[in-house]
């Protein structure tokens, strides 16, 4: 007797056309509060998240999308589904921005997983030039705060939107390149990227 016989078969067509109902329903409904998908870059696989108001957050696969997706439920909701079509625009410019076509983002942003003083810094990031860098202790000036370059470091570290809010371009006083959520190769990467444009 083969067992697997009896085994329906998965049709894949079929689960994504489901898969798709169910998020123009939720959608419709108001159920869907968070929606997800990821794109491959050559920094990595990202993930991309975004609410009704904007892009939430950037995800490294080092930061573990699961351990992301998480705490987007506990923090923002728990409605969270992969609504690819949802950051469609998000994932165009990061393509664009990877093939050197696009020096800066014009994507509306949610900022709600950053506050204080950290959001502060995140405010003034995108003020660095394209191709440009400026140390943490410049973007603590800029911030009214000089001494403050610790908690740069920190606001840095902690963006949940690196890429597209560039943190990247935040380095040491002494020009070498410093921390990275994304790892110190991503860093290099995307700061050789903007300097080869």
């Amino acid at each position: 007797m083969n067992v697997f016989a009896s085994l329906p078969v998965v049709d894949d067509g079929a689960n994504a056309r489901l898969h798709s109902r169910l998020v123009d329903a939720a959608a419709a409904e108001g159920l869907l509060d968070v929606a997800y998908r990821t794109v491959d870059t050559p920094v990595g696989q990202l993930l991309l998240a975004a609410t009704e108001l904007g892009l939430v957050r950037v995800a490294y696969a080092r930061e573990g999308h699961g351990q992301v997706l998480e705490l987007l439920a506990e923090r923002i909701s728990p409605r969270i589904l992969n609504a690819p079509g949802r950051l469609d625009a998000a994932a165009r410019e990061l393509d664009e921005y990877f093939a050197g076509t696009r020096t800066e983002f014009d994507l509306p942003l949610d900022f709600r997983l950053s506050a204080g003083f950290r959001r502060t810094v995140l405010a003034h990031l995108p003020g660095i030039a394209y191709g440009s860098t400026a140390s943490y202790a410049a973007v603590a000036q800029l911030t009214g705060h000089p001494k403050a370059v610790r908690a740069v470091g920190t606001a840095c570290a902690t963006n949940p939107l690196p890429v597209v809010v560039p943190c990247h371009r935040v380095v040491r006083s002494d020009g070498t390149a410093g921390g990275y959520v994304g790892g110190p190769e991503a860093k290099l990467a995307l700061l050789s990227l903007e300097a080869a444009a």
